[in-house]
């Protein structure tokens, strides 16, 4: 658990109390490679941080691809959050790339926390502005401006250990190109 406190105390310190509030939440779990952590058309009611192991993100579009639109290893939290906050059937489904191990809590009783506990809503807002705001600007500023060329070299600068845990095929998704497109972007480089 203590990657987990580490984590959460990057964004805002986390006091006694409200640590031991929220702890009682926590609930370890083992997923198998290629298990669903949240199919497509679910409820999600729970967050996840990614104590081991590689989650992708993706939906699946009208042709019936998968379109990945971010991964998540270690060290980061996990969640359908739109379906989350409107406790509606997710368009996202959640798979596990990897043998992975979790540490999950219910967004519900987190929500609570945020009103009982000031630190937890200060963790909260900036984890927030942090990652859903601020990272997903630059990330569709990027899709919409930048050649496959550049985003897969971004993302060979940003994420060099994902490269060699990662199939072509899941970059090639996650960069919205086809494996064959990927082929030649990485040969030109």
């Amino acid at each position: 658990m203590e990657e987990f406190w580490n984590y959460i105390n990057q964004y805002a310190t986390i006091s006694i109390a409200a640590q031991e509030a929220w702890q009682q939440l926590l609930k370890e779990q083992k997923l198998g490679r290629q298990e669903y952590l949240l199919a497509e058309g679910s409820i999600p009611k729970r967050v996840s941080f990614i104590k081991k192991g590689l989650l992708s993100y993706f939906y699946t579009d009208k042709d019936g691809a998968t379109v990945i639109k971010k991964f998540f290893p270690e060290q980061t939290l996990v969640a359908s959050t739109s379906a989350l906050l409107l406790q509606e059937p997710s368009k996202f489904t959640i798979q596990a790339l990897e043998e992975t191990e979790i540490i999950s809590y219910p967004f519900d009783q987190f929500r609570q926390l945020t009103l009982d506990f000031p630190d937890i809503s200060r963790f909260y807002i900036h984890y927030l502005e942090q990652h859903w705001v601020i990272e997903k600007e630059i990330g569709e500023i990027s899709l919409k401006y930048e050649t496959a060329g550049q985003r897969y070299a971004d993302f060979k600068q940003k994420h060099p250990q994902l490269l060699q845990r990662l199939k072509l095929h899941h970059i090639a998704s996650y960069l919205g190109v086809t494996p064959t497109q990927l082929s030649r972007i990485r040969a030109e480089l």
